[in-house]
């Protein structure tokens, strides 16, 4: 029962649920932004869904524009809205980390090195 535990402990479980859940809500969101601009789209063209379409007999085209629009439409918004401010974010707020100085084990052994070269024992 304690390995359970632990498992369940991780803060990789427990991080990756939240994602999960993140993702979910988002996904909502983005679906619901895609309805929006494939009403926009309707009110322009007259068609908001191409699934009635056929093109030389094909009855797959208009299904598949339909989810091409969709996909290119959702890819914009997760592109726009969620990648290019987070790299903004990033490049602002994260700048680059400042050299530690070196623990002081690595000192006392760059010493010994420094000294035993200066005997001409290396």
């Amino acid at each position: 029962m304690k390995g359970f535990k632990d498992f369940i402990m991780k803060g990789n479980l427990v991080e990756l649920a939240v994602a999960f859940i993140m993702a979910t809500a988002f996904a909502a969101v983005v679906t619901a932004f895609t309805a929006i601009i494939m009403e926009l789209v309707s009110k322009a063209g007259g068609v908001a869904d191409f699934s009635e379409w056929e093109i030389a007999g094909f009855k797959t085209i208009g299904p598949f524009l339909t989810a091409l629009i969709a996909f290119l439409l959702m890819a914009f918004v997760v592109y726009f809205f969620v990648v290019k401010p987070y790299e903004a974010a990033k490049a602002r707020y994260m700048a680059a980390p400042e050299e530690a100085a070196p623990a002081e084990e690595i000192e006392l052994l760059r010493e010994i090195r420094d000294s035993l070269r200066a005997r001409g024992t290396i």
